[in-house]
């Protein structure tokens, strides 16, 4: 008797396990026409997440700093463009986010492109505006560039091969800089993460078998393209308080791997690759520097 009730708490544990994951694997999948209730929690969500990121932004960080009358400010040299690299990276993936999340919603392709796409540009706009008015930074032209660059990496392709053929990721590892000056290039892992530019990398990552189509090479291997710097502990490269900065340019050649392009019939796991593709893969790389030294990682992150 007690092992007929073992093995019938054992199969409805299963069968539940089972039933939720089906129901898990059901939500995530895109809907094949208009889903009203889905499209509408998909704006709903967007417009109330921005709007609390930016009254936060406002009240925790903006208030920190002095008002001022708008103003802009040129700031295209600072951190050798690592910082624009940034904005490219943040509105090419927030548009992506957009348009994916239209699609889940069973959205008309136009209407994706046009309204899913461009909320990277939407949302780093008004933070850029938000800049302009505060006495410690300004609007900056070059970051607007930036931003109108990583939207249009989206839609370009999408327009023109209705696919993304490059993915633009990232990566990065720790460095003694953040050591000298925690409070601009950040104080633990997280922060770091996020202000140290000397250890971030960003890829452009190509997929091999889109352009060959070749049957020769797996269809989720690509081939990356990094950029990254080090020796910076300003972003103005004439800061008399760090006038020993050795500031230079790497540049890198990889392999990577998209993982959007690994088949499988589960959305779990289709959301969990689309989730993560936005890191590059850690592969043996060749590095290339301003100063014409190469340089070969085992592993590079």
């Amino acid at each position: 008797m007690r092992w007929i009730c073992g093995y019938s708490i054992v199969v409805f544990c299963v069968s539940t396990s089972l039933f939720s994951q089906s129901q898990i694997n059901s939500f995530l999948k895109p809907s094949d026409s208009l889903n009203r209730p889905r499209r509408n929690a998909v704006v709903i969500t967007e417009a109330s997440l921005g709007t609390l990121t930016l009254l936060a932004l406002d009240q925790l960080w903006y208030a920190d700093y002095p008002r001022s009358k708008f103003k802009t400010i040129d700031d295209s040299e600072e951190w050798l463009q690592m910082d624009k690299l940034g904005h490219v990276f943040s509105s090419y993936q927030l548009g992506r986010l957009g348009a994916n999340t239209l699609n889940w919603a069973g959205v008309g392709r136009k209407d994706q492109l046009i309204y899913g796409s461009t909320l990277g540009l939407g949302f780093l706009t008004a933070v850029e505006v938000m800049d302009g008015f505060s006495e410690e930074w300004g609007f900056s032209w070059a970051d607007m560039a930036a931003n109108a660059l990583g939207t249009g990496l989206y839609v370009g392709q999408e327009l023109l091969w209705r696919e993304q053929r490059v993915l633009l990721k990232y990566s990065f590892h720790r460095t003694r800089f953040a050591e000298q000056r925690p409070d601009k290039l950040g104080s633990g892992l997280a922060e770091e993460f996020l202000k140290d530019y000397n250890g971030q990398t960003y890829w452009l990552s190509a997929n091999i078998n889109a352009f060959l189509k070749t049957d020769d090479i797996p269809n989720w291997l690509n081939l990356a393209f990094g950029y990254g710097a080090d020796g910076m502990l300003s972003g103005d490269p004439n800061d008399p308080l760090f006038p020993d900065q050795n500031r230079t340019r790497q540049f890198y050649l990889s392999l990577d791997i998209d993982l959007s392009r690994i088949k499988t019939k589960s959305h779990v796991l289709k959301t969990i690759f689309d989730v993560f593709n936005v890191i590059k893969i850690p592969f043996p790389t060749i590095e290339l520097n301003s100063r014409g030294r190469a340089k070969l990682h085992y592993i590079y992150f």
